[in-house]
């Protein structure tokens, strides 16, 4: 398993442990509590990515953007797996093709 496949795992279970937590005593357990917040902050944190100009600068909006990714994932009860499933369903597909197929 690759590093950044460890920390998502480990990162996905910490957030997991966070339901039903106090949103006073905890930011995750918050935004867990409030999906509308949730889906907010990853928008917000998926500029802030977006925008990034530097390697450093991008590598640390991005982990802000894959948690807030992840607790939105936990708030609306979707799975890793679940992900998983639809990018392998993707997979040796093109772009174009695909989002031709969803329409």
């Amino acid at each position: 398993m690759s590093r950044f496949s460890e920390i998502i795992v480990r990162l996905s279970a910490t957030i997991a442990s966070r339901k039903g937590g106090d949103p006073l005593a905890s930011w995750t357990a918050k935004l867990l509590a409030d999906p509308k917040l949730a889906a907010k902050k990853l928008s917000e944190e998926a500029m802030e990515t977006a925008l990034a100009t530097t390697p450093d600068e991008t590598a640390a909006e991005s982990a802000d953007l894959i948690y807030h990714w992840l607790v939105l994932l936990e708030a609306r009860g979707v799975s890793l797996d679940e992900v998983a499933a639809r990018l392998e369903a993707r997979e040796g597909t093109s772009g174009i093709a695909e989002k031709a197929e969803r329409k």
